[in-house]
């Protein structure tokens, strides 16, 4: 058989129906029909909510875990956040409780420094504000070092004082610093005055504080008294508080008291303090003030004397002027009367 006459169609056995093509363009048009029917008359509305309500279950099964992997991710970011939150505030609260802290000394201080001033204004000699720096290393005193020195004008020996009473003495001067002794130093010694009771006494330094020596065991005094200077060292000014007594201690077999005293200062928490001039450079400078003016008085009275003798002078230089003035006119006319009768007397001869 010749090849060309070969059958190239397939034998009836195996024969499919329609192409591939009109199948496609037939499935097409029935598409086409059905969407048209679809969108006018809402036909396959039943059966998309019957397919919707069956695949319901089998979609909210797949979506679980996109679901728990959603919910894990936000858990974690929300976890995240709050954990930056929280550290956020704490550094926030942290600032806060610094500047809360801060404000409070500062108004500590500025309470501090406010009854310093009125102090400084109720003082009669000069004064100057002064901070403490640190205090001294040395175990066996009580020292401290203020940032005010023989350049600001401080005194070897000038008292140093609280808004609420003696702090100490200034004890060395360097060029920027001083040293002062405290109250309660074992080699202070004050004189004071007791306010109830007006006796005199002096408060020595020791250990335990502040002590009142050599005190008749039938004095009078209590718990409770408030000593304050006497003035008579020359040093402090008097009426300064000093020491509050704390206990007083008679004993049989001696004759004195022991009174133990408590310092009105804390010492060891002081920042600010006044620095006054000694009583006695304020007592120097006073009485120099007093011969100034009591000279300035006399130079005074000695021009207005001086003053006055010259007036005297020049009014009796006037009156003398005056005088000789009237003498002078007083010969004018004389003269002037005797020129005027002799003419007269020579007609007649």
């Amino acid at each position: 058989m010749p090849f060309g006459t070969l059958e190239r169609h397939a034998p009836p056995l195996f024969r499919q129906g329609p192409s591939a093509l009109t199948r496609l363009l037939l499935c097409a048009a029935f598409a086409v029909f059905l969407m048209v029917l679809d969108a006018r008359f809402h036909m396959a509305q039943p059966a998309r909510t019957a397919v919707a309500l069956l695949l319901h279950p089998a979609q909210r099964l797949l979506l679980t875990p996109v679901d728990a992997w959603d919910n894990l991710g936000d858990y974690l970011r929300g976890m995240e956040k709050a954990m930056a939150a929280e550290d956020l505030a704490r550094k926030q609260l942290t600032s806060q409780a610094e500047r809360l802290a801060r404000a409070q000394q500062l108004q500590q201080e500025n309470d501090r420094l406010r009854a310093l001033l009125k102090m400084r204004e109720a003082q009669p000699v000069a004064s100057m504000a002064a901070e403490v720096l640190y205090e001294a290393p040395d175990p066996y005193s009580r020292r401290v070092t203020i940032d005010r020195g023989s350049r600001h004008g401080v005194k070897l020996g000038a008292p140093v004082i609280t808004d609420v009473g003696v702090l100490g003495q200034v004890t060395r001067v360097y060029t920027l610093s001083s040293e002062v002794t405290l109250v309660t130093d074992r080699d202070a010694a004050i004189p004071v005055l007791n306010s109830r009771t007006q006796q005199r006494g002096v408060a020595y330094g020791s250990e335990r504080g502040l002590e009142l020596r050599f005190v008749a065991a039938n004095s009078d005094i209590q718990k409770g008294d408030v000593l304050s200077t006497s003035g008579l060292d020359g040093v402090y000014p008097p009426g300064l508080p000093v020491a509050r007594v704390l206990d007083v201690e008679r004993r049989g077999e001696t004759s004195f008291a022991r009174v133990s005293l408590q310092s009105t200062v804390p010492v060891d928490s002081v920042r600010h303090a006044l620095v006054l001039s000694p009583m006695a450079v304020h007592e120097a400078a006073r009485a120099e003030a007093a011969e100034a003016a009591a000279s300035e008085a006399q130079a005074s009275a000695e021009r207005k004397a001086q003053l006055r003798a010259e007036a005297k002078a020049r009014a009796a230089e006037l009156k003398a002027s005056k005088d000789a003035a009237k003498d002078a006119a007083k010969e004018a006319a004389k003269d002037t009367g005797k020129d005027a009768t002799k003419p007269a007397a020579g007609g007649t001869r």
